[in-house]
């Protein structure tokens, strides 16, 4: 394989997230080789333990190692994309523990909405994922940042029972009521599909995570 069309390790912890992230490589970076490792039950079980604990990082670590260990046809893999947007300390562990580039799903996003002048704006469904990424747009930032946040309620639920025009609508209305912003996040992978409709009812800059990784990615590997 050559540099130009490195094996990418995706892990994911929504089945949304899956087709999102593939659409994205598609469109931005057709050469990399990137493969998918899917644990559902990580979203569930932070939600339902209510914070990141130890045996939490530990999972992460193995799904790391195993992702790094991972070598195909085509060579061993060169980086890892989480794409779960609510374990940021539990990916920085697996930064510490791995040789490769080890990306969180928002930092690149992260970096380019703050390189942009203006006031910020976060929109996610996933509401563990709010304070989490505040906290980790401020440390990126080095310093406090002015970050209006939003859930799109309900949005997620109705994209996990199919109904992709709903989850839309109910992010472009949630994004509508972000006053005073000049940069929208789209903080989950699941929300790139709405970012047209986001647009239109905005009128912002809007920055979506898979295709802000992807160019993070290039930048690591260059």
């Amino acid at each position: 394989m050559t540099e130009a069309a490195p094996r990418i390790a995706l892990i994911h912890a929504l089945e949304e997230s899956v087709l999102p992230s593939r659409a994205a490589f598609a469109a931005h970076w057709p050469e990399a080789k990137p493969f998918d490792l899917l644990d559902t039950s990580l979203a569930s079980d932070l939600a339902a333990r209510g914070r990141l604990d130890d045996a939490m990082t530990e999972r992460f670590l193995t799904l790391g190692r195993y992702a790094a260990a991972s070598e195909g046809a085509t060579g061993p893999a060169k980086a890892i994309l989480f794409t779960c947007s609510a374990f940021g300390p539990a990916i920085d562990a697996v930064k510490r523990a791995l040789p490769i580039p080890v990306l969180r799903p928002n930092e690149s996003a992260f970096a380019e909405a703050l390189a942009l002048s203006g006031k910020i704006g976060l929109l996610v469904t996933f509401a563990p994922s709010l304070p989490a990424l505040t906290q980790e747009l401020n440390e990126m930032a080095g310093r406090p940042v002015e970050v209006k946040g939003i859930v799109a309620e309900g949005a997620l639920a109705a994209l996990k029972a199919g109904d992709g025009e709903r989850h839309d609508r109910l992010a472009a209305e949630a994004a509508a009521t972000l006053k005073g912003v000049d940069t929208l996040i789209l903080g989950q992978f699941s929300l790139a599909r709405a970012r047209h409709a986001i647009a239109a009812a905005t009128g912002v800059r809007v920055v979506t995570t898979p295709e802000a990784a992807i160019n993070g990615l290039r930048r690591a590997l260059a």
